[in-house]
């Protein structure tokens, strides 16, 4: 059976974490492997990959299969690049110096496009949180005007309540005056 470059999980619940490993194709996906070739974390945005390019390279000229998953990781990286231009080298179409040049000029492009990538996801995530502030902001600010909306319609109604309280007071201060001008009359006549 040929040899496998598959992935072995590894992290927590929710939380994956993988090796890139070489293994035979009958071992379980976590059990025993031949080699390690580098990390995988989907978890990070972009995802983080590391590999060993020239001994997923080696490994490959000898025969091990990779998963499709690992395949497009493999792709991304360049290995399969790689191993593309070392074949054009066996056939004399150019020199390995040639190859090793446009290996590493198509590494700086890709580099130079993961930057953009990631630095297009840190402006995109900075502008939502500043939008998510900002709103938070608004609501925030109509709580605060309806807090303080109640708490002056409160001392409205509490001083209401207060006058309401001090004018019987004087109406009833005033009405026995009136009785005594009334009782006054009453006694002229």
């Amino acid at each position: 059976m040929p040899a496998k470059i598959r992935l072995q999980r590894f992290g927590k619940k929710g939380q994956p974490f993988y090796h890139i490993v070489i293994a035979d194709g009958r071992a379980p996906r976590d059990g025993k492997y031949i080699e390690k070739i580098g990390t995988y974390n989907p978890m990070t945005k972009p995802a983080t990959i590391e590999v060993d390019i020239d001994g997923a390279v080696s490994w490959i000229n000898k025969g091990a299969q990779p998963t499709d998953t690992v395949r497009a990781i493999l792709s991304y990286k360049g290995v399969l690049y790689k191993k593309h231009l070392q074949g054009g080298v066996a056939k004399g179409a150019f020199t390995a110096e040639e190859a090793e040049v446009k290996f590493a000029a198509w590494v700086a492009e890709k580099a130079a496009k993961i930057t953009n990538a990631s630095k297009s996801i840190e402006t995109e995530m900075a502008k939502d949180k500043a939008d998510r502030n900002e709103a938070e902001a608004k609501v925030n600010e109509a709580r605060s005007e309806a807090i303080a909306k109640r708490k002056s319609d409160a001392i409205e109604a509490k001083v209401k309540a207060e006058q309401a309280k001090e004018v019987p007071v004087e109406v009833a201060e005033e009405a026995p005056a009136a009785e005594e001008t009334t009782e006054t009359t009453e006694t002229a006549e």
